[in-house]
């Protein structure tokens, strides 16, 4: 549903000789998505990270698309081999009819560290965005006590919601470092330095 604006989107960019293409997961898997960045970089854009663009802590952030120095040879090739790619036809790398985003034999490893990249970009929003709905919550919480008062079990209430979001988010943190510590497991074993150390800082 949303592949071919997001792939119309890159082209697009890439007609534009655009340094950089930002993309959000659209296709709610992450791995679809990164069958999505391994499309792109036979068009000429290489997976890069999460995007500045986004703000800090969203749920739903962008990632960058770097462009690289062979791009226009890339596309033509790509637009050789799939002519029909924009119609729904086959994509660059990914096997034919149904799901347009199912890798074939030969590019699965490369489509599965992609996705271990994405993920370890992917968990380390986690932490900022929970720490903004934290910080966030008790002053929503402000307008429901101004309508009842500020009464003590009005207080106990609010606390208790407040507590049990964070330990939600506790949950989601420690998922998010045990997943973030598997998929760099499996960078590390494919010789894989990421993330790089410019996106630390």
């Amino acid at each position: 549903m949303f592949l071919r604006p997001q792939l119309k989107a890159l082209l697009r960019d890439g007609s534009r000789s655009a340094e950089q293409h930002d993309a959000r997961n659209l296709q709610r898997s992450w791995r679809k998505f990164a069958a999505f960045a391994y499309v792109a970089e036979q068009y000429g854009y290489r997976y890069d990270g999460l995007s500045s663009l986004s703000p800090k802590g969203s749920p739903n952030p962008y990632f960058a698309f770097r462009r690289l120095p062979d791009a226009p040879e890339r596309a033509a090739r790509a637009a050789q081999l799939c002519p029909t790619a924009l119609q729904g036809g086959q994509l660059p790398g990914m096997r034919p009819g149904g799901s347009r985003l199912r890798p074939l034999a030969e590019t699965q490893g490369a489509v599965d560290l992609l996705h271990a990249r994405i993920m370890v970009d992917y968990s380390r929003t986690h932490r900022r965005r929970g720490l903004m709905a934290l910080l966030v919550m008790p002053v929503a919480m402000l307008i429901p006590l101004s309508q009842t008062g500020f009464s003590a079990p009005s207080l106990l209430v609010c606390a208790a919601i407040w507590l049990v979001f964070d330990g939600l988010w506790m949950a989601g943190l420690y998922i998010a470092r045990r997943r973030y510590a598997k998929y760099s497991r499996v960078l590390q074993g494919a010789g894989v330095d990421w993330p790089p150390a410019s996106s630390l800082t």
